[in-house]
């Protein structure tokens, strides 16, 4: 069966083939009338946009790699739907895989990803990832740009996580908590280096000592962590993000202590379930899904203008009052 041509939807509609060509990337120069007689024509037609004839054209795909490193937290979910929604704007597609913090999976995404090829990559280092891979990404003249976790250098987009865990720190400090501990961040990343020094250089100002309990993400092991704290211990948690926030809430449960009532508990992230989860948690709100939409935005930028400074986007964050934390007990007594 012969392959249905632009020219031929050209010729359906009525237009020019240069018309037909814009109405088909739906340009908004054109009439909305001329772009839908253009679409019903090539829909009657059963018309297929040829990528590969395009970005023989043009050299490029028009297709950008997703590299998450967790793609079952909340928190990436959030942010995928940001990155996907902002591209597509743009007029690129999404090509999403996930390392499970597998600097060797990651490694074998990138390398797939340059063989499609993609025009360039977001991506969010996996833990233990080597210094040298952004070098190598250049060497390999792929635009790239990090999100939430960065290189030293680069195009990057994500939360300004010291800020973050300094605002919770100082709202537990003036709750009347002393003993605060910072629950979670136990991988060497610089999304958890970050939010340690917000915390510690806090508690450092206030005049104390600061403590980490480390543990993984998992809500299951937040919850065993959290369980196993004694009653002399702290009185305030700091978490890492909302995930270890709702397994520690669980594991004070279990241990017959209520957050916001017997422990002060404050996450990261304000994911979806934040204000739906019991107690409803206070947290520090960094909107993922706008985070999202800024990586793609500063990678695009990178592609269009390689020879530019790369963009850097911090975000700043923002304390969510909610129960866990306490704050409205007091207020009521």
């Amino acid at each position: 069966m012969q392959r249905v041509r632009i020219k031929d939807v050209a010729r359906e509609a009525g237009v020019a083939l240069s018309t037909a060509a814009l109405a088909l990337r739906d340009d908004s120069k054109l009439r909305e009338e001329t772009r839908r007689t253009v679409r019903e024509a090539a829909a009657r037609l059963g018309y297929v946009y040829d990528r590969s004839a395009a970005m023989m054209r043009s050299g490029r795909s028009h297709t950008i790699g997703l590299l998450v490193c967790e793609i079952t937290n909340p928190f990436y979910a959030e942010l995928t739907a940001g990155v996907e929604e902002a591209l597509d704007e743009a007029g690129y597609v999404t090509m999403l895989a996930n390392t499970a913090e597998s600097p060797v999976r990651q490694r074998r995404m990138l390398e797939r990803f340059r063989e499609q090829p993609v025009d360039g990559v977001l991506i969010m280092p996996a833990t233990g990832t080597p210094a040298t891979l952004s070098e190598e990404l250049r060497a390999w003249q792929l635009p790239h740009a990090t999100v939430v976790r960065s290189f030293r250098r680069g195009a990057h987009a994500g939360p300004d996580n010291r800020a973050g865990t300094r605002l919770a720190t100082e709202h537990l400090l003036a709750l009347g908590h002393r003993r605060i501990a910072f629950l979670g961040g136990a991988a060497k990343n610089s999304v958890s280096t970050g939010r340690w020094e917000g915390y510690a250089r806090a508690m450092a100002r206030a005049g104390l000592t600061p403590e980490h309990l480390p543990c993984r993400t998992e809500i299951g092991a937040a919850s065993v962590a959290a369980e196993a704290l004694t009653a002399k211990g702290p009185t305030a948690l700091v978490c890492f993000n909302d995930s270890v926030a709702f397994g520690a809430g669980m594991g004070l449960q279990r241990s017959g202590r209520m957050p916001g009532r017997d422990v002060a508990l404050v996450g990261f992230d304000d994911v979806r379930e934040a204000a739906h989860w019991y107690p409803p948690l206070t947290t520090i709100r960094v909107s993922p899904h706008v985070i999202g939409q800024a990586a793609a935005r500063v990678l695009l930028h990178r592609i269009t203008t390689p020879e530019a400074e790369p963009l850097r986007e911090i975000l700043p964050p923002a304390l969510v009052i909610r129960e866990s934390c306490g704050a409205q007990q007091r207020r009521a007594a």
